[in-house]
């Protein structure tokens, strides 16, 4: 196994312990945030929440009008500035900050901030939000200490399991494995790290269960079996492959055909068939006569013939008339089908009617990599945006994925996207009151679709999920806020697990010498509901111990390898921490 992961970890723990040594006594950490949308908030808020440290934020001057307000949260020195250059850095004392976080949903925007930062704090540790993957890869080698990352693609898949009615596909590499989240019936027993969750009662999954064998959702070690999405993909393909051909055919000619023309043309047809078949039983024909005789009377019309009776030549007379009308019918059915065809592409509606598809509303940063993921699984998609210029726009017409534009929150909007017939309806644009219309529009069309809704409000999409009976309810910037604070903070997160509303961390963490856990057990390093030990590596050792008897002891230098919430992510290091020394003074 390669030793470079660990060397990495170790020249950031020297680095970490380093700063830690420059600073005073009791002077907590520096960290600037740039940004003022809900992912700036979440980072804000929970690094004066769950961390002591000095936060500086810097804003636009212009307030958001919509979602939380950054001034609001107590204990942060907030500065106001449209650009972000040296004078501004220089204001927020970036000069000895421990990070900075560039969250603005501006790429190049975000470089050149991070270009000026470099002037005024070359050894600042950079945290850069970036959509764009190509361009992430080249930014992190412009700098030495800098982590770029992209909220929409750390959510994107935890919508699209959703929509597919499957857990997060969350999967990671540590320590020379591989592991993946599942359903415990999905996996053998021997795969299995640890239980997650408990997820059966609706809406109120109870995570890190004290009773690891209630969980039903798990952490399992990757053994030949396929992420669950990819399975629920195939089955849904497979589901499309079996649809007969003729329905098919049926549902298009009633989406673009009037009702009028098409029951008009219909009894025409019937007209020729009835009298088609009293014509073969009157002459005794065999049924490729009847038919060969019926279409050549029907449209070209019957030589007159005095010697026939009186019934075949009324027969001859019905079907020469039926022939005249049936011919136009049939150009007017071919032409309103074509023309209606046109509209439709121009309106923004489907040119075809879908089934078992997948509705994705807002083709923002989320909604482009959800669409992308869909695409990439095989599974159809139709798209739906207000703006005919949004970012995903480019990226629909390039995968020839149908995009309506139109408000999601009119019914109307959603039946033309075929949303009584598929198979889930995505709502992520960033207006949490067009959502939630959206999703209810939706459940109107059709009870049973499975909605899967983007909400910031966590307590919000909570008792929305109850009181409408929504599906699955997710929030961007919640679901990607521990990473970023991590990678600011510069702790080892190894992956986020998105667990319903909630989030678990898979992090590594130092026992230091002297901390409360020097000389404990691995017992005394866990708590029910909050944090579990799956590993622990002794002092250097390489390879860590799975799953570690709960009396095993732990020492200084020991790593340990945890799933935990935010809350006990930092209950766990705190008693990680070295104890500081009692004063001389002190009784």
């Amino acid at each position: 196994m390669s030793l470079d992961p660990w060397r990495n970890r170790a020249r950031r723990a020297v680095v970490s312990r380093l700063r830690e040594g420059l600073r005073t006594n009791g002077d907590a950490p520096h960290y600037v945030i740039c940004g003022n949308d809900p992912l700036a908030y979440r980072v804000v808020t929970e690094l004066t929440q769950s961390y002591e440290a000095r936060i500086t934020v810097i804003v636009p001057s212009r307030r958001r009008t919509d979602g939380p307000d950054i001034a609001d949260i107590k204990g942060i020195h907030l500065i106001r500035s449209d650009r972000l250059d040296e004078d501004t850095f220089r204001r927020a004392g970036l000069a000895g900050a421990d990070g900075l976080a560039l969250l603005h949903q501006n790429d190049v925007g975000n470089i050149h901030a991070a270009l000026c930062a470099q002037e005024v704090e070359p050894r600042v540790r950079l945290v850069i939000r970036m959509f764009t993957p190509r361009l992430a890869e080249g930014v992190k080698r412009l700098f030495a200490d800098c982590e770029v990352m992209s909220d929409s693609a750390m959510a994107a898949p935890a919508f699209v399991a959703a929509a597919l009615g499957e857990p997060a596909p969350t999967d990671f590499h540590h320590a020379g494995r591989n592991f993946y989240v599942a359903r415990r019936s999905e996996v053998r027993p021997d795969s299995i790290v640890c239980g997650l969750a408990d997820t059966r009662e609706r809406n109120n999954p109870r995570v890190l269960p004290a009773d690891q064998s209630r969980a039903d959702l798990v952490l399992a070690e990757v053994r030949g079996q396929q992420a669950g999405t990819i399975i629920a993909a195939r089955r849904i393909i497979q589901k499309r492959r079996r649809r007969r051909p003729f329905a098919v055919l049926f549902r298009g000619l009633r989406w673009f055909v009037s009702r009028k023309l098409g029951i008009a043309t219909i009894a025409v047809l019937l007209v020729s068939t009835t009298f088609g078949a009293l014509l073969a039983r009157s002459q005794g024909l065999s049924p490729w006569q009847a038919l060969y005789s019926t279409l050549l009377t029907t449209i070209t019309g019957s030589d007159v013939d005095l010697n026939e009776s009186l019934g075949v030549q009324l027969i001859q007379i019905v079907l020469t008339l039926a022939g005249l009308a049936l011919v136009p019918l049939i150009t007017a059915v071919v032409v309103d089908a074509i023309v209606n065809a046109r509209l439709a592409l121009n309106a923004g509606r489907l040119r075809m009617p879908r089934e078992n598809h997948v509705v994705v509303v807002g083709v923002g940063n989320v909604g482009t990599r959800i669409i992308r993921q869909l695409y990439e699984l095989g599974i159809e998609v139709v798209a739906i945006d207000k703006d005919p210029a949004a970012r995903g726009a480019p990226v629909a017409r390039q995968l020839n994925i149908p995009l309506i534009i139109g408000d999601a929150s009119q019914e109307t909007v959603l039946r033309a996207a075929s949303v009584g017939t598929c198979q889930a309806l995505v709502v992520v644009s960033t207006d949490d009151v067009s959502n939630l219309q959206a999703a209810l529009n939706g459940r109107s069309i059709r009870l049973d679709v499975r909605v899967v809704m983007r909400l910031f409000d966590g307590d919000l999409a909570y008792r929305i999920q109850r009181a409408f009976n929504i599906g699955t309810s997710r929030s961007v910037s919640y679901l990607a806020a521990p990473a970023f604070v991590a990678a600011l903070m510069n702790r080892d997160v190894i992956a986020t697990i998105p667990v319903d509303r909630h989030v678990l961390l898979v992090s590594e963490v130092v026992v230091a010498r002297g901390s409360l856990l020097d000389g404990a057990t691995v017992a005394d390093a866990s708590r029910a509901g909050e944090v579990r030990v799956i590993a622990l590596a002794k002092f250097g050792e390489p390879r860590p111990i799975w799953t570690p008897p709960e009396a095993y002891r732990v020492g200084g230098g020991d790593r340990l390898t945890v799933v935990a919430r935010r809350s006990g992510l930092g209950w766990l290091l705190k008693r990680t921490e070295e104890q500081p020394e009692p004063s001389p003074d002190a009784p």
